[in-house]
C-alpha cells in the first residue's frame, strides 16, 4: 500500500480504492480521452472531501471530482485521485415547495430530484438527455442545459447557492454580492471591468471558459453563477441550493418536418417568442418549452413511421394548464411554421415519451454512421446565435466535406446548439492529424458566426486549447489568473480550461491493439474486431439508470447492486483496459474482468436498450471461453452449462422419476447442489414424467391433418421441463390450420422434412440419431467449442428443413434468440447458419405470418407477467401484443428481467441479486394483478422464478390460448394459479 493510499484510508471515512478495478472503471468518461488515476475516493460528507484534499495537497497529487461520468470533453477523468460522489454524497437534503428550492448533494441523480419535486407540481428546469444518470454536481460543473433550455435556461440560471471546499481547505458558501468569494477575486474582477464587459459573446448557450462576467456589478455579482461551468477546476462542490420551476400541468408535442436539417435550423429561431427567452420559472410562459432538431439519419427505421414526412424534424413542446391549452399552443406553432413540409401534434403522454426517447438516444446512435462505421465526439456541442444556425450548418457541412468527414447534426436548435458525432479516424497518425486540423478550422468557423466552442458540455480537453481563438489571449490570461485565485497550487483537475492538455493527446483508442484479437464470435457489425466491439461503449451510461421504467431491461445487475462494475459501461471499461494491458494486466485470465462479468445475467438487454448496441452477453461468453481455456471451470458450468446432455441421458435411461425422487430428499439435494455449484436456496426443478417428443411419437399419425407445414423446435426446456407448452402450441397451431412437424432426428442428406418418426432400416444403417439444440447453455457459460460442435450437428440435422420454405417455430424465447444471433455469430462462415437464423419465428410471429386469417379464442381477461428479456432485446414482442389484443387479453406486461436468466439465478452466489432483479418489476406486477389475471411468462426461467419466489404458476401464451379452444372458445382451465 502506498503512503498516499494509507493516509487517505486513515483520514477518510468513505471508500478508498486503489485496486485495479476501481482505477480501471474511471479511466474514461464519455469523451475521446483516457487518463489513468492513482485511486478513487468516495467521500461520505464535506469533512471527507476536506480530508482527501488535504492529503492529496501534501503529496502534490491532483484531484478531479466525478459524478455520472457522462462528460463529453474529458473533464471527468484524472491522473491523481478521483472523487466519486455517486456512492454516498447522493442525497436530496431538503425540498421546500413554498420557496421552490431544493438542497442537493453533488452525487444526486437528476431524475431523483425530478421525482421528488413532481408531487408539488415542480421540476428542475435543465434536463440533459442523460437525466436518468447524470448528477447535479456534474450539471453544475459543466453548466448543463438540455432540451428545455429555451424555457428555463442552463443550470446556472437555476443555482441559488453553492457550498464549496477549495484546494487549500477553505469552506465557502457562494452566492450573490461577493458572498463566498475567495480572497483576491473581487480585486481581479474590478481591475479588468472593461475586458469583462466586452469580451463575452451574447448568446443563450455560451458555456466555454469561466463565467467571470457573472461577477459584473450590472449582473448582480453572482459568485455561485460564476462557479457554474468551471469543470471542477476552482473548487469541489459539496452541496447546492437550486431553484425549481413550476411544471406545466399538460404538454403537447408538435413535430415539424423539413427537407433537411438546414431548413429546420433556419425555421427554429422563428418559433421563439420575441424578447427574453427565459420564462421566469412559470412553466415556460406561452412560448415553446423545447425547440429540438434532428435529421433522418439518426432515426431508427422502426421509429420513422411515427414521424411526419421530411428529412429532418423540429420537436417543439408546448405547455399549458390544460391539455386543450397545450394543444392550442402546439397548433399555433404549426401555423407559425409555413415552411414545414408536414406536421404532427402528439398529446398522448406515451406517444410523446416514445418520440422523446428517439431524440434522447441520438447521443448514442450518432456514434455509428448509417454504414456502421464509427463516429466520435470532440465537436459535440458548438453553439451559435439561433438566427445564424442555418448558415452555420451549411458552412459546417462544407467544412466536413473539405476534410472528407461525415457527421449528422442534431440538438437544441432553438438555442443554436448543435450536437454531432464525426467519423474521425482516431487510430492512426494521419487520422489524428486531420482531427486536429479540422478542430482548428471549425473553431474559427464557430467564432466567425459569433458562437461558443461549447454550448453545453464544457471545454475540457477537447476544446480548451482553442479558447484563445474565441476569447483572445488577454481573456484567456484572465481565466488563468482567476484559476490562480481559487486554486493557486493547480491541484484541481489540471489540464482542463487553463493550461490545457493538447486536444490530440491522451486519446483512449491509442492503447488498444492495432491488429484484431483472435476471437470465437464473428462480430460482423464490427468487422470481426473485438476491439471495435468494445469501443462501441462511448460512456453515455444509459445502463446506469437506477430505476426501471417501461419495457427496458438494461442493466438489471447494476440496478440491483448500484456498482459501476456491474453496469454495461463498467464491464466495457474493464474489457477496454484488459485489451490495453496497462491497468488490467491479466489479459483473458484477468480476475477483475471475470468478477465484473460474474453478475452479468446475459439478458441481452444492452443489445437493444444501449443506444450503440453494446452486446455484453456475447462479450461475456467470449471472455469466459478464453478465460477457462485449458483450465478447470466452475462446477456450475459443467452442471448447468451442459444441461442438455444430462437431461438427454436421464430421458434415455428412463431415470427422470428417480431423479425427481432423489431431488426431494434434502440431504441428497443439498449434496447435488453443492457439487454442481447451485445456490442452496434454490429448489431443483422437477423433470417432466414424459418428454414432449415422447408425447409426440405416441400421437395418432394423422392427428395434425393438412395445411402449411411449420417445424416446431423441441427446445431443451419444453422437451424436459414444460412439455405442456409444446402440447399447447401444437393444439393452437393446428387449430389455426397449420401442419406441425418436428425437426429430423437422423443426420442424413437429401431427406424430406422429418417428423420424428423415421423408422426405416436403411435410415438406421446410414444415419445417426441426434436431436437439434440451440447451444444456449453452452454459449452462456462460454463453452464455445462445445457450442459450435452442437450447432454444426444441428445444422446437419436441419439441412432437409432448410431446403424447404417451412418456418421454424421456437417456443422458448432464449432459444429463439440464440438461434437468431449466437448461431450466425459462432458459425459466420457456414451459410446454413444464416439461413436457419432467418427462418426462426416466435409462436406469435408464426400465427401472424402463416395463419393471418385465424381468429384466436376470445378470453376477455387481464394479464400480468413479464416480457422475456431476450424477446425484448432480440425478437421483438409486437406480434405478441397484437395476438393478446385479438384474444381479449388486456393490460401490459412488465419490463425488466426475471433475475433467474437461465443458469444465472441457480448459480451459487447469485441468489440475492436474482431476487432483487425479480423484485424490481416482475414480482410487484404479479402481486398487484387482479385475481382473474392470466399470468404470462413465455420463458422457462421466468416461470420457475415466479413459482419459487411467489408461488405463482406462470404460463406460456400458447397454453392460455389452448385453454380457450375448448367449448367453443370458453376457457376450460386456469390461466394462472397462485399457490
Amino acid at each position: 500500500m502506498t503512503d498516499l493510499e494509507a493516509e487517505l484510508r486513515k483520514a477518510v471515512r468513505g471508500d478508498v480504492g486503489f485496486d485495479v478495478t476501481s482505477r480501471a472503471l474511471v479511466t474514461m468518461d464519455a469523451s475521446n480521452y483516457r487518463r489513468v488515476p492513482l485511486g478513487v475516493v468516495a467521500p461520505r460528507d464535506a469533512d471527507d472531501v476536506s480530508a482527501a484534499l488535504e492529503v492529496c495537497r501534501a503529496h502534490g497529487v491532483p484531484v478531479v471530482a466525478r459524478g455520472g461520468g457522462t462528460s463529453i470533453a474529458g473533464q471527468a477523468t484524472g491522473t491523481g485521485v478521483v472523487l466519486d460522489f455517486t456512492r454516498h454524497m447522493n442525497r436530496l437534503v431538503a425540498l421546500d415547495p413554498e420557496t421552490r428550492t431544493a438542497v442537493v448533494q453533488p452525487g444526486l441523480v437528476l431524475d431523483r430530484l425530478q421525482e421528488a419535486a413532481a408531487p408539488h407540481g415542480l421540476r428542475f428546469g435543465p434536463d440533459p438527455s442523460t437525466h436518468s444518470r447524470c448528477t447535479l454536481g456534474g450539471m453544475i460543473g459543466n453548466n448543463s442545459c438540455g432540451s428545455h433550455s429555451v424555457a428555463w435556461g442552463p443550470t446556472a440560471d437555476s443555482v441559488r447557492e453553492l457550498r464549496v471546499v477549495t484546494a487549500r481547505g477553505g469552506r465557502l458558501r457562494l452566492g450573490q454580492g461577493w458572498a463566498g468569494a475567495p480572497a483576491g477575486l473581487r480585486e481581479l474582477v474590478e481591475g479588468d471591468l472593461a475586458l469583462l464587459r466586452t469580451g463575452f459573446p451574447e448568446l443563450p448557450r455560451r458555456i466555454s471558459g469561466y463565467a467571470l462576467d457573472a461577477l459584473l456589478p450590472e449582473r448582480g455579482v453572482d459568485v455561485a453563477r460564476s462557479f457554474c461551468g468551471s469543470e471542477g477546476t476552482l473548487g469541489v462542490l459539496t452541496e447546492a441550493v437550486v431553484r425549481l420551476v413550476e411544471a406545466p400541468r399538460a404538454r403537447a408535442l408538435a413535430v415539424l418536418g423539413y427537407g433537411d436539417e438546414s431548413g429546420a435550423a433556419e425555421a427554429a429561431a422563428g418559433l421563439l417568442p420575441a424578447g427574453p427567452a427565459r420564462a421566469g420559472g412559470t412553466g415556460g410562459g406561452s412560448g415553446p418549452l423545447t425547440v429540438e432538431g434532428m435529421a433522418a439519419d439518426l432515426v431508427p427505421a422502426g421509429a420513422a413511421a411515427a414521424l411526419p414526412r421530411g428529412g429532418a424534424w423540429l420537436f417543439v413542446e408546448t405547455g399549458g394548464e390544460t391539455e386543450s391549452e397545450a394543444q392550442a399552443r402546439a397548433r399555433a406553432v404549426v401555423r407559425s411554421a409555413p415552411d414545414a413540409v408536414d406536421s404532427l401534434i402528439v398529446t398522448d403522454p406515451a406517444g410523446q415519451r416514445a418520440l422523446w426517447r428517439v431524440r434522447e438516444d441520438a447521443s448514442g446512435t450518432a456514434t455509428r454512421m448509417p454504414d456502421g462505421s464509427e463516429a466520435w465526439p470532440g465537436w459535440e456541442d458548438c453553439a451559435v446565435p439561433p438566427a445564424r444556425l442555418g448558415a452555420y450548418l451549411r458552412d459546417f457541412r462544407a467544412l466536413l466535406a473539405a476534410h472528407g468527414l461525415r457527421g449528422t447534426p442534431y440538438g437544441h436548435f432553438g438555442d443554436g446548439c448543435i450536437h454531432v458525432r464525426i467519423d474521425f479516424d482516431l487510430l492512426t497518425e494521419p487520422g489524428i492529424g486531420r482531427f486536429r486540423r479540422f478542430s482548428e478550422e471549425l473553431a474559427g468557423l464557430v467564432v466567425a458566426h459569433g458562437g461558443s466552442l461549447s454550448g453545453e458540455h464544457g471545454d475540457g480537453q477537447a476544446r480548451a486549447e482553442l479558447l484563445p481563438r474565441m476569447y483572445g489571449e488577454p481573456m484567456v490570461a484572465l481565466f488563468g489568473r482567476a484559476k490562480g485565485v481559487w486554486d493557486p497550487d493547480d491541484l484541481l483537475n489540471p489540464g482542463m480550461l487553463v493550461r490545457p492538455a493538447p486536444l490530440d493527446t491522451g486519446l483512449r483508442f491509442s492503447v488498444l491493439p492495432r491488429e484484431p484479437v483472435p476471437v470465437a464470435f464473428g462480430y460482423p457489425s464490427d468487422g470481426g474486431d473485438f476491439s471495435a466491439a468494445v469501443r462501441r461503449c462511448v460512456g453515455v451510461a444509459k445502463c446506469r439508470t437506477t430505476t426501471a421504467g417501461g419495457p427496458e431491461v438494461m442493466c438489471p445487475s447494476f440496478r440491483a447492486t448500484g456498482e459501476e462494475a456491474h453496469s454495461t459501461r463498467g464491464r466495457a471499461r474493464l474489457l477496454h483496459e484488459m485489451l490495453a494491458g496497462e491497468v488490467v494486466t491479466g489479459g483473458w485470465r484477468s480476475p477483475e474482468v471475470r468478477d465484473a462479468l460474474d453478475l452479468c445475467l446475459s439478458c441481452k438487454g444492452c443489445r437493444s436498450d444501449c443506444p450503440v448496441g453494446v452486446d455484453m452477453a456475447t462479450y461475456k461468453a467470449e471472455f469466459l471461453h478464453h478465460h477457462y481455456a485449458g483450465r478447470r471451470r466452475p462446477a456450475a458450468h459443467y452442471a448447468m452449462g451442459r444441461l442438455p446432455r444430462w437431461l438427454r441421458w436421464a430421458s434415455r435411461t428412463r431415470a427422470t422419476g428417480l431423479v425427481n425422487a432423489l431431488a426431494r430428499v434434502r440431504p441428497l439435494a443439498w449434496a447435488v447442489k453443492r457439487a454442481g455449484g447451485i445456490a442452496g436456496e434454490r429448489a431443483i426443478p422437477r423433470l417432466a414424467g414424459e418428454t414432449f417428443s415422447r408425447w409426440w411419437r405416441r400421437r395418432p399419425a394423422r392427428a395434425g391433418g393438412g395445411g402449411e407445414p411449420v417445424v416446431l423446435w423441441p427446445d431443451t426446456f419444453t422437451e424436459h421441463f414444460s412439455p405442456s407448452v409444446g402440447r399447447a402450441a401444437v393444439r393452437v397451431l393446428e387449430a389455426a390450420g397449420l401442419r406441425v412437424v418436428l425437426p429430423p432426428t437422423l443426420r442424413m442428406r437429401g431427406r424430406p422434412v422429418g417428423d420424428g418418426r423415421t423408422r426405416s432400416a436403411a435410415a438406421l444403417l446410414t444415419a445417426r440419431r441426434d436431436r437439434v439444440c440451440c447451444g444456449l447453455t453452452y454459449v452462456s457459460t462460454g463453452q464455445l467449442d462445445h457450442a459450435r460442435a452442437v450447432l454444426r450437428r444441428t445444422l446437419d440435422l436441419m439441412e432437409p428443413v432448410l431446403e424447404t420454405a417451412a418456418p421454424v417455430v421456437v417456443l422458448e424465447p432464449s432459444c429463439a434468440a440464440a438461434l437468431r444471433t449466437d448461431l450466425p455469430g459462432l458459425l459466420p462462415d457456414d451459410p446454413r447458419a444464416r439461413r436457419l437464423a432467418g427462418r426462426v419465428l416466435t409462436f406469435a410471429e408464426t400465427l401472424e405470418r402463416h395463419a393471418p386469417d385465424w381468429v384466436p379464442p376470445r378470453l376477455d381477461r387481464p394479464v400480468a407477467g413479464q416480457t422475456h428479456c431476450h424477446q425484448h432485446a432480440v425478437l421483438g414482442d409486437a406480434p405478441d401484443r397484437r395476438l393478446r389484443e385479438a384474444a381479449g387479453l388486456t393490460g401490459e406486461l412488465s419490463g425488466g428481467c426475471c433475475g433467474l436468466a437461465g443458469d444465472f439465478g441457480f448459480e451459487e452466489g447469485h441468489f440475492e441479486v436474482s431476487v432483487a432483479c425479480a423484485e424490481e418489476q416482475l414480482l410487484p406486477a404479479v402481486r398487484s394483478a387482479p385475481p382473474d389475471a392470466a399470468v404470462l411468462a413465455d420463458g422457462f426461467s421466468c416461470r420457475t422464478q415466479l413459482e419459487q419466489l411467489a408461488g405463482v404458476r406462470g404460463r406460456h401464451l400458447a397454453e392460455v390460448l389452448a385453454d380457450g379452444l375448448g367449448n367453443n372458445g370458453a376457457v376450460d382451465g386456469p390461466a394462472g394459479e397462485r399457490g
